[in-house]
């Protein structure tokens, strides 16, 4: 396996029904597995919490959450893993149904649960050869029948 380390990246997520825009721009490692099927894998910037004081104080987690995109022309795999109470899987596939699952853990309650919703993949593209520099997938979420929005998620990988 190829190891590109240190890729500076802009990853962001768009939501064309929702209010949510959200940006990324870190330095991530670039594995090429086979010719046309990479890793990424990228530290998150924690997630602020509310204190739970009376000043309702904004803090911030100190807990790393790492990143792990597999794309392929076809399929991109996005996991999100971390120490805290929150870690997800997407499975986006052009064409399909694919599954998204949200873990969630109570440490006061001691006990975790699942959230498992459908997306559907529009469009999956990747630019770049032979190591990929733009990804773009559209995707919808789905709860059941019922639609939890239409998203965009855009990877630029700036290989200088």
């Amino acid at each position: 396996m190829i190891t590109y380390p240190r890729k500076p990246i802009s990853l962001s997520l768009n939501s064309s029904d929702l209010l949510l825009h959200t940006q990324v721009d870190t330095a991530a490692t670039l594995y090429q597995k086979s010719p046309d099927c990479f890793h990424l894998l990228l530290t998150e910037p924690p997630l602020p919490e509310a204190a739970s004081d009376s000043t309702h104080a904004i803090s911030t987690v100190a807990q790393p959450r790492l990143l792990w995109l597999e794309i392929s022309p076809y399929r991109l795999i996005m996991t999100m893993q971390s120490n805290g109470n929150f870690s997800y899987r997407h499975w986006l596939e052009r064409g399909i149904y694919g599954m998204s699952r949200y873990w969630l853990q109570d440490e006061a309650l001691g006990q975790g649960g699942q959230i498992r919703l459908r997306n559907f993949t529009r469009n999956l593209q990747i630019d770049g050869d032979p190591l990929p520099t733009h990804l773009s997938v559209e995707y919808e979420l789905w709860a059941n029948r019922v639609p939890m929005g239409r998203y965009e998620l855009n990877l630029q990988i700036h290989h200088g």
